[in-house]
């Protein structure tokens, strides 16, 4: 590993901070997109799939540029790689609160999101090569908290923002943190690579992001897109898909070593962000929806509301992690899991007259979800050597961040499909205004709604909506119990989180 000597501890301790408010700008734009939608769409108009775009563009380019990231920074320089980003992530941020179309932000959002995947891979890499032992622990932790910090007062910081003053100011908020940040870390942060780093895998990167893209689009635009495209997307598919195995195989060094996925506990490390999807995730944006657009809630109101599922993000992750010293991660991943399902089959019974009394459901999830979300980052860091930090850090964040892509899409296809199919159980509307009304109440648009019809009113459409919401629910809880108890069987050994290093999971790989 090629480096500079190393750095003195206030240094150090600055690159951490660039670092943390780097990160804390993700989580804040990601939970902005969401509850800024039903704001958007007022002001700007667009079509149904034009403002699922907003969150879904930043998620898609985000989620599937994370491992070529990580493999760009181990083979051009971490430091590089990360302001690099964070420049592209705050240049298009300060563009979004400038945009005047919805069209113009699903384009800036996408962009938004490559800045991102830069920043977030080479940001973490250079963490791992700054610190080690307990101290690289401590410092992951840090980050893993300010993604708390970000995930919890991100919807009321957005609902401030948007009641006072507009929605165009989250997009500068985040640009602003992002400017700090940037302003904070060069001077500095050292540089570090990986010598061995081989030529960036072009054809799986290009060939996993193709992959991602066909998926979401099919996923948002199925009603639009009719049979032959639905087709022509699923060959596509499944074509990269097999083009992204084959080359993953044969490279010397690629961007995603499959054969890893042949050990019982690496899978289970990569399936506790997907579990975390389910339960949790996606609920950071379809709740805020639910509650602005369809309850009639205020954007502030809603905001304080959030808090319930994602306040506990603050604490529960830290608690974990004591915990992990002395019980199986796996164990408490699982039951933290199983917590949030049975959340999940609670939030499924309340509706719009039930106010804030939802707050506790949420609470519930947040912090059965709180309990996986604190050990994740300490046990997949530690998979590869250091000097593989890039890498390692790429893998599982794509498997978050593709998941939580992935989730998304589905879930706003379900929850549209639900919504048409209950509607259609009290009105002879056709097939086509049904699809289109559950496509506009999924994104929380009442008003555009109930104006497609004279047939529908508000109080039905709500009605409609709940319907669906709650099997939503109940099929979110079922996949977040399915991983519990596969989670549960995977990592089933007593270790100490907290002092994971690289040698002990190449032991525990060999044994497995």
């Amino acid at each position: 590993m090629t480096v500079t000597p190393q750095t003195p501890s206030a240094s150090r301790n600055s690159v951490l901070a660039a670092v943390c408010l780097a990160a804390l700008t993700l989580p804040l734009s990601f939970s902005a997109g969401a509850v800024a939608t039903p704001a958007i769409g007022q002001d700007l108009g667009g079509s149904p799939a034009a403002l699922t775009w907003i969150t879904n563009a930043f998620m898609l380019t985000f989620g599937s540029l994370l491992m070529a990231a990580g493999a760009l920074a181990d083979r051009y320089g971490r430091r590089r790689v990360f302001l690099t980003g964070l420049a592209l992530f705050v240049g298009f941020s300060l563009a979004l609160g400038l945009a005047g179309s919805v069209w113009l932000i699903d384009l800036l959002r996408a962009c938004q999101g490559v800045g991102a995947a830069a920043a977030l891979a080479g940001g973490t890499a250079a963490l791992a090569q700054e610190f080690d032992g307990h101290a690289r622990t401590r410092a992951f932790g840090l980050l893993g908290t300010t993604f708390g910090v970000g995930l919890a007062f991100g919807p009321l910081l957005t609902g401030l923002l948007i009641e006072s003053i507009g929605w165009r100011a989250i997009f500068l908020a985040s640009g602003i943190i992002g400017l700090v940040a940037l302003i904070l870390g060069p001077p500095r942060m050292r540089e570090t690579r990986d010598p061995d780093a081989a030529k960036l895998d072009w054809l799986g990167a290009v060939s996993f992001t193709v992959m991602l893209t066909l998926f979401t689009v099919a996923m948002i635009e199925m009603s639009a897109l009719g049979t032959t495209g639905l087709i022509a997307l699923a060959a596509g598919f499944f074509l990269s898909l097999a083009v992204f195995i084959v080359t993953e195989m044969r490279v010397e060094r690629p961007m995603l070593d499959l054969s890893l996925f042949r050990y019982p506990r690496f899978v289970g490390a990569q399936l506790l962000p997907v579990a975390t999807c389910a339960c949790f995730v996606v609920l950071l944006v379809i709740i805020p929806l639910r509650l602005i657009g369809i309850a009639q809630l205020g954007a502030i109101e809603a905001g304080f509301i959030m808090l319930g599922l994602s306040a506990p993000m603050l604490v529960v992750p830290i608690l974990a992690t004591v915990l992990a010293r002395h019980v199986a991660p796996g164990l408490i991943s699982g039951i933290g899991l199983m917590i949030a399902a049975l959340g999940l089959v609670w939030l499924s019974g309340f509706t719009a007259q039930d106010g804030s009394l939802i707050v506790l459901p949420m609470l519930v999830i947040g912090i059965g979800a709180g309990l996986p979300w604190g050990l994740m980052d300490g046990l997949s860091i530690s998979v590869v050597p250091a000097e593989r930090a890039g890498m390692a850090t790429g893998i599982f964040s794509t498997v978050r961040v593709a998941g939580e892509g992935i989730a998304l899409a589905i879930v706003s296809a379900a929850l549209s499909a639900l919504i048409a199919a209950s509607l259609g159980q009290f009105t002879h509307l056709s097939g086509s205004v049904l699809g289109n009304t559950g496509q506009r109440l999924a994104v929380g648009d009442l008003a555009s709604a109930a104006a497609l019809s004279p047939d529908i009113d508000a109080h039905l459409l709500q009605q409609a909506y709940q319907a669906a919401f709650s099997t939503l629910c109940w099929w979110l809880a079922a996949a977040t119990a399915l991983c519990a108890i596969t989670i549960i069987v995977l990592l089933p050994k007593a270790v100490v989180v907290a002092d994971f290093e690289p040698e002990d999971i190449e032991a525990d790989v060999v044994a497995d």
